[in-house]
């Protein structure tokens, strides 16, 4: 799977993330201060990898920042993207099946590496629910303009 990640900074789990996901065999394409050609600040970076998702280069996208706040916000504005700020397992799971979330986003400050671990195992363990009541949630979400 081609994954998108953007980081404000290199701070915390920012290349563990990049690591991990090469690991798992994902297709990597990094943006901020992941990539030396690209402004870092987490409104931009956030934008790029949630843009590649929506514009198809990538099936799916993980941003950061320091809190997670700000790169979870900036991805949402994209239309098309469903992020969610995920700082334990349960909710990562929960957010890929029952919110059919596209973009993960992660706190820097608070994600240890044993976490984030935990965090991906859930987030491609979920799938999207078929569920009539969590279609109808996701369709609406979309629909909100």
């Amino acid at each position: 799977m081609r994954i998108s990640v953007a980081a404000d900074s290199l701070d915390g789990v920012a290349g563990t993330v990049v690591e991990e996901l090469r690991g798992r065999g994902h297709e990597v394409i990094t943006h901020g201060a992941l990539d030396a050609d690209e402004r870092a600040d987490w409104a931009w970076a956030s934008e790029a990898a949630a843009r590649d998702v929506t514009e198809g280069r990538a099936e799916q996208a993980v941003v950061c920042c320091w809190t997670g706040t700000g790169a979870s916000i900036a991805a949402n504005k994209v239309p098309g993207v469903r992020a969610a700020l995920c700082g334990d397992a349960y909710t990562a799971g929960g957010a890929r099946t029952w919110n059919d979330a596209n973009v993960l986003a992660l706190s820097l400050r608070l994600t240890s590496p044993a976490l984030l671990t935990e965090i991906l195992d859930a987030w491609f363990a979920g799938t999207p629910s078929t569920d009539a009541d969590d279609l109808a949630n996701v369709a609406r979400v979309g629909e909100i303009g």
